[in-house]
């Protein structure tokens, strides 16, 4: 099914020359995003398991995108 409002995000990215990346449900934004970092995602504690199932909240890789810093 073709979004449109998806669409439109990805034409954005190519203008601006941003590969798409996909998001898993941990990462509070993209890698690379200025004020974010990688951090263990805190429901598999780095190992990438659950269960002996890959982790559905980091994706499988032991990590997680979050924001960093603050005001």
């Amino acid at each position: 099914m073709n979004n449109p409002q998806n669409s439109e995000k990805d034409d954005a990215r190519s203008r601006l020359g941003t590969p798409t990346q996909t998001l898993n449900p941990g990462d509070e934004a993209a890698r690379g995003i200025p004020g974010t970092g990688e951090d263990i995602c805190p429901q598999c504690h780095g190992s990438g398991r659950v269960d002996g199932s890959p982790c559905q909240n980091c994706g499988g890789s032991g990590k997680i995108v979050k924001a960093i810093g603050g005001a």
